[in-house]
């Protein structure tokens, strides 16, 4: 009868990379500072994770964003306490706003140190407690591998979304037996999947008994992997679909049946669909405000069919006649089964009132203005020139719905860019990490003058570590999307919205130096 061998001595910091090893991390973006000084001992000695040594910490969580966008995975960043943490969280709150699945590990000064304030002490749990589906505060090294295998399931089932695991640095020093959790049990933490049979086949009434149903799809349905079930609810039904900011390209938009993007920067046939619609088959998607505009004007005439994972969202902002709670994929899956063969009424006149619009209003690109390249026409031949096999990032205002309207989307998950939060600075990091998690393909930045001086450091990381992502900045001179407000609500009185960028600085020299 043999013994059991008992479980080998390691320090926290070991035991953390021996962690991360073991739930399948590959690269880490981050920056070592005192608190977490001890975790980059064993990591730097890894040879199963690649660091990534970036130029700032927000850097290092839009990157860690950009890599799970175009991978599928966790994103993983990590960094210092105090200044180090805060700085990631413009990061995390982004990716809480868009669903994204990473975690971030941060170093704490010690346990007894904790709460008097001490030397680069920041309560990052207590501060990202609104922006986290979780946070562990770890004191104890034999806690840590429990934390974060935790992280990364909570972190990528459900609905994803950012995972915080905070370490105290004494944590990180002490040693413990290293023991794996085989079973991983979060009491509370059950995400419904399976959606109810009873309401899909409510849904499938709804949708044989309406004469102008429209597919309303979000990024949701990017997130679970449904581009193909999609495709064969609009083959099955013929029924007219839009898709938000964040769902772009998971259906092709050269589809006949594809009206575009919708709400305040979306097409005509767009907001057209959903306006005269009398039933919306909302999937995915959590009735954003930039789509809606004021909620008792929107959709009218229309019900409502909200599936999501997250029963949070459903009713939320628009009440749902038929709510499903459920992975969207299992969702549109269930109502194929359903509507396979039923007898669906003829809805060709809605689908040719709405193919009128799309034809008659189509946004113009005209090569130039005012004797320069228009900022449409080179986003456009980017696309063209490019394909829709790329990944395409972008920053935040005009030159982001620009691309959003006019690169080539065919196929789902190649676009990144910052919906829910809006944040400026996003595009240059994140393209970073979708290269780093896509090595093989060709990954563009669409930026803006004043997105690109936030981040634009994070060229320095590309240069060393060789990242080949392509950065085309749209350069207006200006805060584009502020300056169309102002225009548009406050007289074309413009306050403090011109970057003056064609004098300073020289963008070509400043890409040169890096």
């Amino acid at each position: 009868m043999s013994e059991t061998m008992a479980p080998p001595m390691l320090t926290g910091a070991e035991a953390l990379v021996e962690s991360l090893e073991r739930v399948g991390v590959e690269v880490i973006f981050g920056i070592p500072g005192g608190a977490i000084l001890p975790a980059y001992d064993p990591l730097g000695q890894s040879k199963l994770i690649r660091h990534i040594l970036v130029r700032h910490e927000q850097g290092a969580g839009h990157a860690a964003e950009g890599y799970a966008v175009a991978t599928g995975r966790v994103g993983v960043c990590i960094a210092t306490s105090g200044p180090g943490a805060t700085n990631l969280v413009t990061a995390i709150g982004d990716a809480y706003m868009d669903s994204v699945p990473i975690v971030a590990i941060t170093g704490q000064v010690n346990s007894n140190f904790i709460g008097t304030d001490a030397f680069q002490e920041a309560d990052i749990r207590g501060i990202t407690f609104p922006i986290t589906k979780h946070s562990f505060l770890i004191t104890k090294p034999e806690d840590i591998p429990g934390a974060i295998a935790a992280a990364f399931h909570i972190a990528a089932t459900g609905r994803p979304g950012p995972v915080l695991v905070d370490i105290a640095k004494d944590a990180l020093v002490l040693t413990a037996p290293f023991e794996w959790p085989e079973v991983i049990d979060l009491p509370g933490y059950h995400p419904v999947t399976q959606p109810h049979v009873k309401q899909i086949r409510e849904a499938a009434r709804l949708i044989s008994e309406s004469e102008r149903p429209v597919l309303y799809v979000g990024g949701g349905v990017v997130k679970a992997g449904a581009a193909e079930e999609l495709a064969k609810l609009v083959e099955i039904t013929g029924i007219p679909l839009v898709t938000t900011l964040m769902a772009r390209g998971v259906f092709p938009d050269s589809h006949e049946l594809h009206m575009g993007m919708p709400g305040m920067h979306g097409t005509v046939s767009a907001v057209g669909a959903l306006q005269r619609a009398d039933l919306l088959i909302a999937l995915g998607t959590r009735f954003d405000d930039r789509v809606t505009g004021r909620l008792d004007t929107f959709a009218p005439h229309a019900k409502v069919i909200h599936a999501d994972i997250d029963p949070a969202e459903i009713s939320k902002n628009r009440l749902a006649d038929v709510p499903i709670v459920g992975d969207v994929k299992a969702v549109i899956d269930g109502l194929n089964g359903v509507l396979r063969g039923a007898d669906l009424p003829d809805i060709g006149p809605w689908r040719n009132y709405l193919g009128a619009i799309k034809t008659k209003y189509t946004m113009p690109t005209e090569p130039t203005h005012e004797g320069m390249l228009s900022p449409q026409y080179v986003i456009k031949r980017i696309g063209e020139l490019t394909g829709p096999d790329a990944y395409y990032a972008a920053g935040v205002g005009q030159h982001q719905m620009w691309s959003a309207h006019l690169l080539p989307f065919e196929k789902p998950g190649r676009w990144l860019n910052s919906g829910g939060a809006g944040t400026m600075g996003y595009c240059v990091p994140a393209a970073m990490g979708a290269q780093v998690g896509q090595p093989d393909a060709v990954v563009w930045g669409i930026d803006g003058d004043g997105c690109f001086q936030m981040t634009n450091q994070e060229l320095v990381t590309c240069a060393l570590e060789g990242i080949p992502i392509k950065i085309a900045v749209i350069n207006n001179q200006s805060l584009g999307m502020v300056r169309q407000w102002q225009t548009l609500f406050y007289g074309q009185r413009y306050s403090n919205t011109d970057l003056n960028t064609l004098r300073v600085p020289d963008f070509p020299k400043l890409a040169e130096a890096m």
